[in-house]
C-alpha cells in the first residue's frame, strides 16, 4: 500500500476516534486511539500479516500461502537455528517486496521470540498485539 493510502486511512481512523469518543478536533486522535487500545492503520497491517502468518506457520493452511514461506535454514550451525524464522527471499523491485511471500517472513522475523513461539493463537495474538500497542504509544503520557 502506498504511503498516501496509508495516510487517508489514518486520518479516516483518527476521525472516528473522534466521533466514537465525541471528541472536538482539537483533542489528539493518537490519544484516543491509546485510550481505547485501537492500533494505528500500519500496525494493523502488520498484526494481520502476522496472524495469517502464525495461522499458516501452525496450521499450514491455506496451502496457497504455505508454499509461500520457508523455514530459514543455515548452511552451518549456528543459534539462530532454533529460533523459528522464516528466510525472507531477495527482491530486486521494491514492489516485489509487498508480497506475502517478502512482508510475511519480514514481519514475523521482526516479532520476539517469545510472541514467535506461542503455542496458543490467543497467547499470540495477545502477545503481538501488546508488543505493537507498546511500540506505538511508548513515548505517549499515560493520564491516569
Amino acid at each position: 500500500m502506498t504511503t498516501t493510502n496509508l495516510y487517508k486511512l489514518q486520518v479516516v481512523q483518527n476521525t472516528l476516534a473522534r466521533v466514537v469518543c465525541q471528541a472536538p478536533r482539537s483533542v489528539s486522535a493518537t490519544e484516543l486511539r491509546r485510550q481505547r487500545h485501537w492500533l494505528p492503520i500500519r500496525q494493523q497491517i502488520t498484526y494481520k500479516i502476522a496472524v495469517i502468518t502464525y495461522k499458516t506457520r501452525t496450521t499450514g493452511t491455506p496451502a496457497y500461502l504455505s508454499h509461500l514461506i520457508r523455514d530459514y535454514q543455515a548452511e552451518r550451525t549456528l543459534r539462530s537455528a532454533d529460533k523459528l524464522l522464516f528466510s525472507v527471499p531477495r527482491m530486486a523491485l521494491s514492489l516485489s517486496a509487498k508480497a506475502f511471500s517478502v512482508s510475511a517472513p519480514t514481519v514475523w522475523n521482526s516479532l520476539s521470540h517469545n510472541c514467535r513461539s506461542a503455542e496458543l493463537f490467543s497467547t499470540f495474538k495477545r502477545n503481538l498485539k501488546t508488543k505493537l500497542f507498546d511500540t506505538v504509544y511508548s513515548d505517549c503520557k499515560h493520564s491516569a
